[in-house]
C-alpha cells in the first residue's frame, strides 16, 4: 500500500503541486472574476471578466480574509471587489466614501464633505443619461435613468466609520450597493479590480464583443 502511495506521489505530484500554486495564486495574489449584472455600466459591461489584483491593499492567508500585511488603503474612485457578509455574495463597485467622509446624493447629484462632484459630456440616449461625474481630480463615466424618480437619486447624508467604505455602481440607480446593503468593512474587500480581460455579450450568445 505505501509503495503504491509513493509511486502515485511521483507521477502526480508534478500536477498535484501545479494545483496547490493555482490555489495558492488565485486566493493570494490574483484572480479573475465574471461580472453577472449591469450595476457597474457604463464602465463594466455584464459578461465582462475581470482581472482582480489581490495584492493591491493586503497580503492574506491564502483562502481566508485574514490579512498578514497592509500595502495600502482603497482610494477614492477604486472598483474594489469584495465578499459582502450583508449581500451574501461577491460584488463589484467603486470606492465613492472613505473612512470619516460625508456622503450624500441629491437628485443624482454626488456631494462628498459638501464639495458637489461635476458633471460634463452629459448625453442622452433613449431613457438614460450618460456623463462624466468629476471630483477631486477623478473622473468616470456613470449612468442614470433619463425620467421618473429612483429610490437611489436621494440619499443620505451619511458619515463614513472607520474601517469602512462606501461604494456605488457606476450605474446609479440600478445598483444594489452601500444604500441598500450599508458600509462595506474593510477586511470584506478582495482585491482592486485592475483590468477587463474579456467582455462576454450576454444578450448575443455570449459572442465577445470587439468595442
Amino acid at each position: 500500500m505505501k509503495s503504491s502511495l509513493i509511486k502515485a506521489w511521483h507521477e502526480y505530484r508534478s500536477f498535484v503541486l501545479f494545483v496547490i500554486l493555482m490555489i495558492i495564486f488565485r486566493s493570494a495574489l490574483a484572480d479573475w472574476n465574471v461580472v453577472p449584472t449591469g450595476s457597474t455600466k457604463p464602465t463594466i459591461l455584464e459578461g465582462d471578466r475581470i482581472l482582480v489584483n489581490k495584492l493591491a491593499y493586503d497580503f492574506k492567508v491564502p483562502l481566508t480574509h485574514t490579512s498578514l500585511y497592509k500595502f495600502a488603503d482603497p482610494k477614492r474612485g477604486d472598483i474594489v471587489v469584495f465578499d459582502s457578509k450583508a449581500a451574501d455574495t461577491r460584488l463589484v463597485k467603486r470606492v465613492i466614501g472613505l473612512p470619516g467622509d460625508t456622503v450624500e446624493i441629491r437628485d443624482n447629484l454626488l456631494i462628498i464633505n459638501g464639495i458637489e462632484a461635476r458633471y460634463s459630456d452629459v448625453e442622452y440616449v433613449a431613457d438614460r443619461t450618460f456623463a462624466i461625474e468629476s471630483y477631486f481630480n477623478m473622473s468616470h463615466r456613470i449612468e442614470v435613468a433619463r425620467t421618473g424618480v429612483s429610490r437611489f437619486s436621494t440619499f443620505g447624508p451619511v458619515k463614513v466609520p472607520k474601517d469602512r467604505y462606501l461604494v456605488l455602481g457606476d450605474n446609479r440607480d440600478n445598483s444594489a450597493d452601500s444604500r441598500v446593503y450599508g458600509f462595506i468593512p474593510r477586511d470584506e474587500i478582495v482585491g482592486n479590480a485592475t483590468t477587463i480581460v474579456l467582455s462576454l455579450n450576454y444578450d448575443d450568445y455570449y459572442i465577445p464583443r470587439m468595442d
